[in-house]
């Protein structure tokens, strides 16, 4: 109650029953903000008092037991809070006061206050931070300002203005409610009919409670609370009846359900599965794709669609007609702290941090199922924010997507260290083992390319190492990450382990680089943004970094090729998803014999292509995806033009409304010419030719540049194959195929492509941290 940073318990030698006599042994813990008796018990006073008595025992044991005399200089005694009286909270003081007086009260005697002219103790404190939420106010007597019911519980006020969200209200005749139902009427609940399993079951939990209250008496009518019951006894339930009955409940389940025919009806409804909360949010809701497609457009923080704290919002657009799809909220640097924040808490305090590495595997499983339920609505949104071709979508954007959140929940219980072998300090023997430990609080930042894969790849592999998670999508591309917060919430993932932000990297993705508190950052953009990323990261807190950046990768095809094939790969490693691929071919190096062939058939597969409405199942290519990027595209061609390439077909804007470029083909392109050094990221092959005489001056223009992300080479010999495997300078190469990427198998580059991998088990290696271990014991 007075907001102590520090408790702890002491064990003293016997004196008169005052606890002043000399000190034995004393433990100290950290209370945090939110911390009851209850949770300080459970999570300290329990589990280090054991092993305190026993340290105590053997101290004594040994005669090393000491005897610290206590001093009385600043000693206090304070009365045991029983009396309800005394708990009634006085709301003319600072929310954190009033805050802590609730928390110091939780669950006896329980701190209360009048509303609507009846005492209601409040339970389940905690300090709201942001702007206060729409709902339903309530008058509080000698309150600063009204409550608020809201979805999130009931807000009150502090003389300082602040605010502290409650969970649980209990009302005089012991009932308790959810704080989010204050005010309305209760539904009558029909009792379900039993099955004969669910007999069984309620034949158990009475037993149950027969052995906790110690008492054969138990009817239907019987209170728990009224028989005696404390918080230990609702704790010993709660985990009797998941032993026994295989439900999940939660503390607050109890108080809710205090006699044992509605505890018997609440338990068998959480079986069913019924009695889920249902989730609600603000949604956009279109019709598009003959189906109603429905997504959030805020910010999702601690498992809630919120407003940005300034109301910010900016709109997205679909670049197959450019018009306005929603306007989406916009996270400012307060928004951003908020969400570390609660992934923080999510990390240290809740139930994400403790839960089994298996169980993080089942959520995970969930959700990738979710996904697959909604994977046509996903493809859409994918479609109309991005300009990807649905069936691409539906196959690439999100569908590698499922199996990389299926791939990792897998690996979610096999992540192990190892025992080490050393020297030991004889006459003494040791033992050393590693651990692979998450690394905390992971921030991601995603690119406008492949939204929804992109978030997949990294995310999927920081929960499976048990970390929590801050990203940014793209401010163009934002809308299938929020729909997938939604599923988040839907999968049961705890609140504050997912955390999605849209709007800028100037200002959001900034702050999540400077943020003390983020200890990892993944991102997948430019080179340039890279370094400043990197840059950030080091000067903050010298956070983790892992970077996938631009690309500029080399495709040789020899003379020796299948042509057909190669032209078909050639032609999907260049212009797969509109050229809008980190890892397409940036250069074509072809063999001067087949050259002008090759090309030839290049351009006629081309004009085969069916440019379009990316929703259009017959589509082939659908637009780029931003204004800004199609005329850095149009500049681009101009540019290599200007410098001496030769322009075989394209070029331009295809004509019709919206944001389509004709694929281009440009040839005779030499090392020194912009469009031979620098990406294009759009259906731009760049077309080089060189001899069979001189594969080694070949191989350097291919290296010749600073990116080294992909690559690939075609060729019927493999000597040629594997030679130039081994001379192409890139995390990635590709022989007789192209764009071949599997959640298997680690993705990543070399030089200023950047550094770490993403998918396969080397991810993994990306969001944890190696603690080693070392133990001394003697021998026999």
């Amino acid at each position: 109650m007075s907001g102590d940073a520090k408790g702890g318990f002491s064990i003293f030698w016997a004196d008169d029953g005052l606890d002043t006599g000399p000190i034995l042994l004393q433990k100290e813990c950290v209370v945090e903000p939110d911390d009851t008796v209850d949770s300080l018990y459970n999570r300290f006073l329990y589990p280090e008092g054991i092993k305190a008595m026993g340290e105590a025992v053997r101290l004594i044991a040994d005669g090393k037991a000491p005897r610290i005399p206590q001093t009385e200089e600043g000693a206090t005694y304070d009365k045991i809070w029983k009396k309800k009286t005394l708990a009634e909270i006085k709301w003319d003081q600072p929310a954190l006061t009033i805050h802590n007086f609730i928390r110091g009260n939780d669950k006896i005697p329980g701190a209360w206050a009048t509303l609507d002219g009846q005492k209601v103790t409040l339970f389940g404190s905690s300090l709201f931070k942001g702007s206060a939420p729409s709902g339903t106010e309530v008058e509080v007597p000698g309150g600063s300002k009204p409550a608020i019911v809201h979805k999130g519980g009931m807000l009150f006020f502090g003389s300082d203005g602040q605010g502290l969200n409650v969970k649980t209200l209990q009302f005089e005749d012991g009932k308790m409610i959810p704080a989010n139902k204050y005010g309305q009427a209760e539904e009558a609940q029909e009792a379900l009919e039993l099955t004969e399993e669910e007999v069984k079951m309620a034949d158990t939990i009475k037993s149950i409670w027969v052995g906790i209250l110690s008492n054969d008496d138990i009817t239907n009518e019987t209170d728990f609370f009224k028989m005696g019951a404390g918080s230990m006894d609702v704790a010993r339930l709660v985990e009797e009846v998941k032993q026994k009955c295989n439900i999940e409940l939660k503390n607050e389940d109890v108080y809710m359900a205090t006699t044992l025919d509605a505890f018997v009806q609440l338990s068998v409804r959480k079986g069913r599965g019924l009695d889920e909360e249902e989730f609600t949010f603000d949604a956009v809701e279109m019709e598009v794709n003959n189906m109603t497609i429905r997504f959030p457009h805020q910010l999702f923080i601690n498992n809630q669609f919120v407003d940005a704290k300034d109301n910010v919002t900016f709109d997205t657009i679909n670049p197959t007609d450019e018009s306005v799809i929603c306007k989406v909220s916009k996270a400012s640097v307060d928004d951003t702290d908020l969400a570390v924040a609660a992934a923080k808490a999510a990390f240290e305090e809740g139930e994400w941090g403790k839960m089994n590495a298996r169980d993080r595997g089942k959520l995970m499983f969930k959700l990738a199922d979710l996904m697959e339920e909604h994977k046509e609505e996903l493809a859409t949104i994918e479609s109309i924010d991005s300009g990807a071709v649905y069936t691409l979508a539906i196959k690439t954007h999100v569908g590698m997507s499922i199996d990389t959140f299926r791939y990792f929940a897998g690996w979610c219980d096999k992540i192990q260290g190892s025992t080490i072998p050393i020297n030991h300090a004889r006459p003494n023997r040791n033992l050393t083992y590693t651990k692979k430990e998450p690394i905390g609080v992971c921030a991601i930042v995603t690119p406008w390319n492949y939204p929804l894969m992109m978030l997949a790849w990294k995310m999927a592999a920081c929960l499976a190492a048990g970390n929590t998670v801050v990203l940014k999508p793209a401010q163009v591309t934002p809308l299938t990450a929020l729909k997938f917060a939604e599923l988040v919430v839907r999968a049961g993932f705890p609140p504050g382990v997912i955390n999605i932000l849209p709007g800028s990297g100037s200002v959001a993705g900034q702050r999540m680089a400077d943020h003390p508190d983020v200890r990892k950052l993944g991102f997948t953009g430019s080179t340039p943004i890279g370094k400043q990323i990197m840059k950030s990261c080091a000067v903050s807190n010298l956070k983790k970094v892992s970077l996938e950046l631009g690309g500029k990768s080399p495709l040789v095809i020899f003379a020796d090729c299948d042509l057909t094939v190669a032209v078909r790969q050639s032609l999907g490693a260049v212009f797969f998803n509109k050229g809008e691929n980190c890892i397409a071919a940036g250069r074509l190096f072809v063999e001067d014999t087949i050259h002008d062939q090759f090309v030839e058939k290049v351009v006629e597969e081309i004009k085969k292509m069916k440019i379009g409405d990316p929703l259009d199942r017959s589509t082939s290519h659908g637009p780029q995806n931003h204004r800004a990027h199609f005329e850095k595209l149009m500049e681009y061609c101009e540019i290599g033009t200007k410098e001496g390439a030769t322009l075989i077909y394209g070029g331009k804007q295809v004509d019709r409304p919206g944001l389509f470029m004709v694929p281009t083909v440009l040839t005779n392109v030499q090392d020194h010419m912009f469009v031979a050094q620098e990406e294009s990221f759009g259906p731009i092959m760049v077309v080089s030719k060189f001899s069979s005489s001189n594969i080694n001056e070949m191989l350097k223009s291919a290296n010749g540049t600073e990116f080294g992300l992909a690559s690939g080479v075609f060729t019927n010999d493999i000597r040629k194959a594997m030679y130039v495997s081994d001379k192409l300078e890139a995390g990635t190469v590709f022989v007789n195929t192209y764009n071949k990427t599997d959640v298997a198998a680690p993705f990543g580059g070399f030089k200023q492509s950047g550094f770490g991998k993403d998918l396969g088990q080397e991810a993994l290696n990306e969001y944890l941290k190696t603690k080693t271990v070392t133990i001394e014991y003697p021998e026999f």
